[in-house]
């Protein structure tokens, strides 16, 4: 029987007199691959910052890999959990090569300085690197990177500390096609592996949904409007709901796509 990775009764997450979250109830299990879909300001991102142990429910209850958030070290939580997020790529210090920047994730600091790595550190490193295309640059400067290569450098930096959680927000963000379609098929093959930590990624749009995601959560104005297994959720219905516009639907193979009605 699969665990309770994240699990989550009542949840709500108040900001002044906004309410980001309302009365989210979800659980994760651990044989599962969780896509959050929504439009901007949906909430997406607040789920996930509750997930990484980064926010403590205002309301209600959260426990994140068997810990209950508010009765637990978070600081013995965290390396347990992998995030590759917009906002870490702007923390990273502009000279930081790309093979010190995926090492240092092993101590949970960003910048390198006079920790020291043995050689099966470097090893996982550079293999996880490999995985992700990104083998050949591990002398670069992640300044130097293009955003596909960053993104890729993000994924294999939140692998390296061995995570049983891997959160993506919105890992295809700003990538061309060709950019996009090569991350996601990555993802994918990370997806499929059952070795694989669980994995919960937030997108806009149901194009950017790898194959061998299982799950899917739609948030609009804080709340679920929808969840459970992507076909189930990835209706007409549903999904026009969630953008508030009349959409039309399609699967081919293991890919979604939507667009508006006419």
């Amino acid at each position: 029987m699969s665990d309770e990775v994240v699990r989550m009764r009542g949840v709500g997450i108040r900001r002044g007199e906004s309410l980001l979250l309302r009365d989210i109830n979800w659980t994760v299990h651990d044989d599962e691959r969780w896509v959050v879909i929504g439009p901007n300001g949906a909430g997406k991102t607040t789920l996930l910052q509750v997930a990484a142990t980064q926010l403590f429910p205002s309301d209600g209850k959260a426990e994140i890999l068997g810990e209950r958030l508010g009765a637990t070290d978070i600081f013995d939580l965290r390396p347990r959990i992998g995030m590759a997020s917009a906002a870490l790529a702007d923390r990273v210090p502009p000279a930081e090569k790309v093979i010190d920047l995926v090492l240092t994730a092993s101590y949970a600091i960003m910048g390198r300085w006079r920790e020291e790595y043995d050689s099966t550190d470097v090893t996982r490193a550079v293999e996880l690197l490999d995985a992700l295309g990104c083998a050949h640059l591990i002398r670069r400067k992640f300044s130097t990177l293009s955003e596909g290569e960053r993104k890729r450098v993000q994924i294999a930096r939140a692998l390296m500390p061995d995570p049983e959680l891997l959160l993506l927000d919105e890992p295809a963000a700003g990538l061309d096609l060709g950019g996009r379609e090569d991350l996601l098929r990555r993802i994918a093959y990370l997806a499929g592996q059952a070795t694989s930590p669980t994995m919960i990624m937030v997108t806009h749009h149901v194009e950017e949904v790898p194959e061998g995601f299982t799950h899917a959560i739609l948030l609009r104005r804080g709340a679920i409007l929808a969840a459970g297994p992507v076909p189930e959720v990835f209706t007409e219905a549903n999904l026009s709901r969630c953008f508030g516009i009349p959409l039309t639907v399609e699967q081919r193979q293991s890919r979604w796509s939507a667009r508006a009605v006419l």
